[in-house]
């Protein structure tokens, strides 16, 4: 199997949105058209449909309609953030992977993306890492509570939030330690 389909399989299966935006050195209608480009879409009208949709999914389209080929770099962080959401989800992907999605960002930018993860766990399947309590506790269905990279405990978030089985677990959601 060669670099490029091993790159395809996983652009397929998985949008990621890591801790700091990464929006690629082009404009913001190529950073959303890039995976599909490589997955063989290359009809104008279709790669139109997709970055519009996708932009929209982000709750980005109408603060960029009228600047898709600005440069992505001149976007807000939190805009970059919503960018690099739609680039992930335009690959129609299995799973979302946050990986510290939000700890870059303002209030409100976390608050949105926050809202986003809810609204698309419908679609898709949404691992989230993070490191804030209050952020799990919003928006989680399923915890896996970690440290020192092993698993402690895990469960569904109401279970494991209210009622804890492993003592460093309820040391944890006490705030004993952080």
């Amino acid at each position: 199997m060669t670099q490029k389909q091993r790159l395809l399989i996983s652009v397929k299966k998985l949008g990621l949105l890591s801790q700091r935006p990464t929006p690629l050195p082009m404009s913001i209608y190529d950073n959303v058209a890039f995976g599909v480009k490589l997955q063989g879409i290359r009809k104008k009208k279709q790669l139109n449909e997709i970055v519009e949709k996708q932009l929209k999914a982000a709750g980005l389209w109408e603060e960029v309609k009228e600047r898709l080929h600005s440069p992505a770099a001149a976007l807000s962080i939190g805009q970059q953030q919503r960018l690099c959401l739609a680039r992930g989800l335009a690959v129609q992907p299995q799973f979302i992977l946050g990986d510290e999605s939000t700890s870059a960002l303002d209030p409100i930018s976390s608050k949105h993306i926050e809202k986003l993860f809810t609204s698309l766990r419908e679609q898709y399947g949404i691992i989230l890492v993070t490191h804030t309590l209050r952020q799990a506790l919003r928006i989680a269905d399923y915890v896996i509570f970690m440290y020192l990279g092993e698993v402690i405990e895990e469960g569904p978030a109401e279970q494991l939030f209210n009622n804890p089985k492993h003592e460093l677990t309820k040391q944890y959601l006490s705030g004993e330690f952080s």
